[in-house]
Parts: structure tokens; sequence; C-alpha cells
């Protein structure tokens, strides 16, 4: 079945993320591929970063694990929500590692398989998830593949980096385990203190530029691309779009796209967004509706009915017109895009 959205994704640009954070980190470096590789599909992510050279990978929960299917030998599967109640059989009869977050968690996987090893969260300071440093009593008896805590501030110049730095390091001195972790995409831009053992990136991998030190280095890797529906003048005078927040000065060439708000092109993108055609940037007119958008095409005189655009979505461009996180701009993403890895 034909579909008018195109996600173009990028491998090489990935694995060469990938390499570069590997690298300025100095040490191990995993890879998150929750949420179904931030958008763009975790099990073809998990394959070109094995390739690459990625051995440690992270989901959320153990549904996203079972989606995965095998992983390949050599490598390992993580899931960082733990384990609850209801997770106890999926954990039992999965490979992956669980991280364990609380005190109750600890107790539950003691009581199901003291014998397996396990990854173990430190809350540091994000007070999210993750047993406080007074709570690591807890874990004697554990056979702790990797403990790790987890940066609230790295995209910023905060003084809490530091203070979570220095708070684990603590607790690595007083819990013996295989690695530790702390860094994220952006802990990896605050230089090797925060590198420890093992990396565990998400955003840059799939081409978000997490602080300044990146720019420059980290490549675009998804590319949407739309076709068009309808070419057509919008005369002087007549508006274009709902609530006619667009009102045309002068005869104006548009082109109709088949994407909208249900896509994940957001109403952020309002009179902000734009696509390309070869060298030409066409701006947004108007409101974004839940399926189509309208671009000014009069720089674009060859554009028709069925030909493609690509929208503007390098990320950090894409999160200030919109005011949206790169982060939300890749996970909402939807399911009405054909994928094509090249």
């Amino acid at each position: 079945m034909h579909r008018p959205l195109r996600l173009t994704l990028d491998r090489a640009a990935l694995q060469h993320n990938w390499r570069w954070l590997a690298e300025r980190a100095g040490t191990a470096c995993g890879a998150a591929i929750k949420a179904d590789g931030y958008g763009l599909g975790a099990r073809d992510a998990m394959a070109a970063l094995i390739e690459a050279g990625a051995r440690d990978f992270f989901v959320s929960t153990w549904a996203e694990a079972a989606e995965l299917g095998p992983v390949s030998e050599g490598a390992s599967l993580v899931v960082l929500h733990g384990v609850g109640v209801e997770d106890i059989e999926a954990a039992l009869g999965s490979p992956a590692r669980p991280t364990l977050n609380s005190v109750e968690q600890v107790a539950r996987w003691k009581d199901i398989a003291p014998e397996r090893p396990c990854d173990v969260m430190i809350d540091t300071g994000i007070n999210r998830l993750g047993l406080r440093p007074d709570e690591v009593g807890s874990l004697e008896g554990l056979t702790i593949d990797t403990l790790m805590s987890h940066l609230a501030c790295a995209d910023e110049d905060h003084p809490l980096n530091a203070t979570q730095l220095e708070r684990f390091r603590a607790v690595v001195a007083a819990v013996p385990a295989k690695r530790y972790s702390l860094a994220n995409s952006a802990g990896i831009c605050l230089g090797r203190d925060f590198a420890l053992d093992l990396v565990r990136p998400g955003l840059a991998l799939y081409g978000g530029v997490p602080r300044r030190e990146a720019q420059g280095n980290i490549r675009q890797v998804a590319h949407v691309e739309v076709q068009i529906v309808q070419r057509r003048t919008i005369h002087a005078g007549e508006s274009c779009g709902y609530g006619a927040t667009f009102v045309a000065e002068v005869d104006t060439e548009a082109a109709i796209l088949n994407i909208g708000y249900a896509d994940g092109y957001l109403r952020g993108f309002s009179a902000a967004g734009s696509a390309f055609a070869g060298e030409f940037a066409l701006p947004v007119l108007g409101r974004v509706s839940m399926d189509l958008i309208a671009i000014d095409c009069d720089a674009a005189p060859d554009l028709n009915e069925g030909d493609w655009v690509e929208i503007d979505y390098d990320l950090p461009t894409a999160s200030a017109q919109s005011g949206m996180s790169q982060y939300e701009l890749l996970t909402t993403l939807g399911d009405r895009f054909e994928k094509k890895w090249r």
C-alpha cells in the first residue's frame, strides 16, 4: 500500500554518532533504544549499532524487550524500569537484566532470581527512579553487573552535575559492581570524569545535539519526506487553514502536504516550520492541521501533485522552530510513515 509519508533513516549517520560519542567518552559506550529506538525503529537501530561496536542496550519495559526478540550473541539488554509484581513472569523468561530501582524491587529480585545478575539505579538527585544512597545496604548479596545513576541537568552548566558525580562516587566506593555508569548523551559532553566504565547515550545517537560540545559532530539521522496532495493559488486577501491565521498579501502559490499533527508534526510548527525542495526552503503557511499543512512554493514553480519534499527536521533547528524538545520531535513521529534505512 502506497504511503505519502516517508521516514528515511541514515544508518551511517547513526553509526557515526555512536562512534563519536564512544571516542569522546573514552570508555565502553552502550545505547538507549527505548521508545522503539526513539521512534526510529529499535530493532534496526540495534542491528546498526551492533555493527558499529555497541554491546550494551537499554529499553524501558519488559514489553519493549520482548518486542525486540533475541539479542545478538555478545550483546546485553537491560530493562530500566525494573521488576514490578506483574513483570515477574516476563523477567524470569527473558535474558535481559533488570535495573532495580527501589528497596521493594531489590527484595523481589532476591526472592525470584537471587543467582542472576542485575543492574541497580542509584538516585543521586533527579528524584525519579533509584535507591537513595542510604538504602544501598539492601543490595548486599546481589550480583550487580552495572551500578548506575542518571544526571538531571547534564544539558546545562548546572551545579547539580558536580554534586551528582560526587554523590555517586561515594556510593561507588561502598557498593561492589562489575561496572559503574552515570553519563547519558549530555553527560558524555561534560567530560571524561563523568564517563566511568560505561556511558548510555540516547538522543545524540539519533541526531539530537544535547550540548554545545556536540555541535558539528552529530549528524542528522531521521529525514522526514512527504508527498504533495495538491498545488493551489491562494489569492491576495484570501486566508489559508484553520483560524484564518495566514492571509495572503499577494497571490501566493501553495503546496498542500500529506502531514499533520497526527503524524507528530505538531502545531508548534504553525507558521514556523519549513520544507525543502532542492535548495529552496518553503515556509509553512498558517496552522498545522491533523493531516495536512500548506507551504509557500512560490520559489519552486515546478512542484506539483505527487512530488516529494523534505520537511526541515534537523533536530536543533526544528526544536527552535516549534518550541518542542528534540526528544519530543523524535518520539512523537506517528505510525503512518514508511520507514526506510539507507
